[in-house]
């Protein structure tokens, strides 16, 4: 399971032209769920998503997490994170990318321990056509691997 993190002022997300989700400042989360995935991976990665310090603290240094600034998390399935990007011109989808039900699930899974953590979370629609727009703080980007 992949969690591409973004630290941003704002997020929102829009299908056929309804914003689905956004927020203030936070962090958005492309999340790409690969075949081997299951519940115990999505904990872990939304625990450390949650507990991940790109924040500045007092002396300017990444020290804080999501909860300690008060901000929120946008979640966005992005299939294409688990792309077999290494050979060929044109990215591979069958051999990494989990079942559309299974990654369904576990996208929702992953939504759902966000918020038991009681930061506020919106989100994407799964396997729809999205309009992602951000503005990046910093820039700070961080690719998470579980």
């Amino acid at each position: 399971m992949i969690a591409l993190i973004q630290r941003v002022s704002e997020a929102r997300v829009v299908v056929d032209g309804e914003v689905t989700g956004e927020i203030g400042q936070g962090l958005l989360v492309l999340l790409g769920i690969e075949r081997d995935d299951d519940t115990a991976k999505a904990d872990k990665l939304a625990h450390r998503v949650a507990g991940y310090r790109v924040f500045g603290d007092d002396d300017g240094k990444m020290n804080l997490n999501v909860q300690q600034v008060n901000g929120s998390i946008l979640v966005v399935s992005q299939f294409t994170l688990a792309a077999d990007t290494r050979k060929g011109m044109r990215a591979s989808f069958a051999e990494r990318n989990a079942d559309p039900a299974q990654a369904e699930t576990l996208y929702e899974h992953f939504i759902g321990q966000i918020a038991q953590k009681a930061i506020p979370v919106a989100s994407g629609r799964f396997a729809a056509d999205m309009k992602v727009s951000l503005v990046n703080d910093g820039p700070v980007t961080f690719w998470l691997q579980v």
